[in-house]
């Protein structure tokens, strides 16, 4: 309880921040989405969008605003926009996730910097740089391929969307390219918010990237103070920018031998908006090898499956816990393929999956319960006898301690008994961290309503659960203590501990605090059977065998 009430408010809980922040944040949007909406697919349209190149991390300020031709490809799951000059994607869209934003609710959501283009690349050439948004480009669009091509420098560039996937093959050819060449590749600098909590989904801009054989590296955009300058010379197989839910990826291509190819990541902070930090910058390099380049493009939700698949560990590109990774992320793992296997095979909303995990999980701790609760049982039944040792022997330390432990070994106990039977009271602290990650950062459940709950990733908006949940918990205190022994202490905290862990859960997720309370509930029978068999017992000095007079 003293982890949950310490650790978790103080490194992980949700900071809520001033309304200004958001709607300064919605201010920042810009025409281009609703520009490159306009144009139909594989039609190249003129339109007055801002095409600013992200500044490079070296870079002192953006790139003057020209006018663009945009050119849409549309696949099975996303419609990308691209810019031309550029060559390079301007904006994402997801079918079939919607925006929450109240002012866009019934628009899909849009993967886009407020702006400018998602990328901005630039050919290094030797001695000169070329940048490509000064480039314009002829284009050719044949089914999933769209290629642009230029004479000035001789590139051509090709996107390639992969069927019922997120990921776009990305390949060019520079002729002529000197040894040593390479593409310089501006990641996002921002990305525009559709989530209800705008804020909060600000808060998690990171850059994240994975050299072989190290863990990965997520760099939130706020641990960048401004102009600070971070960069990472190692070899990366995969450089990422992302918010809350979404994500855009570079990844060596698929099925291609072991290392990585991206040249390093040079990161810098941005302007900061109060205390959060909307915008950053990322650059990165990959060589070109006789003139060609190769990797693939990521543009789509975070979404555990998905990302498993590339087995580049991009799953974890977003990794939990913070100092607590390595504890926690592997439960969260756990926690969330069993919830998706739940809805696979129930068919279920994830409401019901939640209620039914919480009833599984104490049912299959229950045995362990059990045990620690007679353990208890049995220390307050010895108590007296432990007390009346302790004050016999109180200067012979020696004494003391060889008649404690023939107490417990006559009852088959041993010193440690109290604490390894309150051991299964901590097993289920794991699982409670993972879910507190998992429900406020999975894709798999951004939006989802159940019952009175418009959205289990959010807080209840009639705090009906978080209320349950500490009226169940004290249900449980309260009859815990009825029928033991006086302790002014025990009463105490249970009067206090429900009402701290509701004000503590009123801002948590309500699928976290639904969890919680169908726990605390599927544990009242198990308590009160505990309760029965301690009024059925008498608390009183019970001698060791060994020790008793005749």
């Amino acid at each position: 309880m003293a982890l949950v009430l310490v650790i978790v408010p103080r490194f992980f809980s949700p900071r809520r921040s001033a309304t200004t922040a958001a709607d300064s944040t919605a201010a920042a949007d810009t025409s281009l989405r609703s520009s490159a909406a306009s144009a139909a697919p594989g039609v190249q349209q003129p339109a007055a969008s801002p095409a600013a190149a992200a500044p490079s991390a070296a870079a002192a300020s953006p790139t003057p605003r020209r006018l663009v031709e945009t050119v849409v490809s549309t696949g099975d799951t996303t419609r990308t926009v691209y810019a031309n000059p550029g060559a390079v994607p301007v904006a994402v869209t997801m079918v079939g996730f919607r925006e929450l934003r109240p002012d866009h609710h019934d628009s899909l959501v849009t993967v886009e910097s407020p702006n400018g283009p998602l990328l901005h690349y630039h050919i290094a050439l030797g001695h000169d740089t070329v940048a490509l948004d000064t480039v314009h480009f002829a284009v050719h669009q044949q089914k999933d391929t769209t290629t642009f091509t230029s004479t000035s420098p001789a590139l051509t560039l090709t996107y390639q969307s992969k069927p019922d996937t997120y990921l776009t093959n990305v390949r060019g050819t520079v002729a002529n390219a000197p040894p040593g060449a390479s593409l310089v590749i501006d990641l996002p600098s921002e990305l525009r918010s559709a989530e209800a909590d705008t804020v909060d989904d600000l808060r998690n801009l990171a850059f994240g990237y994975k050299i072989p054989l190290r863990d990965v590296t997520s760099i939130p955009f706020g641990k960048l103070d401004p102009n600070e300058v971070r960069a990472d010379s190692g070899s990366m197989q995969w450089v990422a920018a992302r918010n809350k839910y979404w994500l855009v990826a570079l990844m060596k291509p698929v099925k291609t031998p072991p290392g990585g190819i991206f040249r390093g990541l040079t990161m810098r902070g941005g302007p900061r908006a109060g205390k959060i930090a909307p915008v950053a910058y990322a650059t990165t390099a990959i060589g070109l090898e006789n003139g060609q380049f190769a990797f693939d493009l990521y543009v789509g939700p975070q979404s555990l499956e998905v990302l498993r698949s590339f087995g580049n560990d991009l799953e974890s590109v977003n990794p939990y816990a913070g100092i607590l990774h390595a504890v926690v992320q592997p439960f969260s793992t756990i926690t969330m393929r069993t919830l998706l296997w739940m809805k696979k095979n129930t068919h279920l909303s994830y409401g019901w999956v939640l209620v039914i995990f919480g009833v599984a999980i104490r049912v299959v701790l229950w045995p362990l319960y059990q045990r620690s609760m007679r353990t208890s049982l049995q220390m307050q039944r010895l108590q007296p006898e432990l007390s009346e040792i302790q004050k016999r022997y109180k200067n012979e330390p020696d004494k003391q301690r060889d008649a404690l432990v023939k107490v417990y070994q006559a009852h088959g106990m041993s010193p440690f008994s109290p604490m390894l039977g309150c051991l299964p009271m901590l097993l289920p602290m794991p699982i409670l961290y993972a879910l507190y990650f998992v429900l406020r950062s999975t894709i798999e459940l951004r939006g989802v309503p159940f019952l009175w709950m418009p959205d289990l990733s959010l807080r209840d908006p009639y705090y009906i659960t978080p209320i349950v949940m500490g009226l169940s918990m004290f249900v449980m205190s309260w009859i815990g203590i009825k029928a033991a022994p006086p302790n002014p202490q025990a009463k105490m905290m249970a009067y206090m501990m429900p009402a701290m862990f509701t004000l503590m859960f009123l801002n948590l997720s309500s699928g976290l605090n639904l969890y919680y309370a169908v726990q605390n509930i599927a544990s009242l029978p198990q308590q009160l059977m505990t309760t029965r068999e301690r009024a059925k017992m008498r608390v009183t000095t019970v001698p060791a065998p060994a020790a008793r007079r005749t």
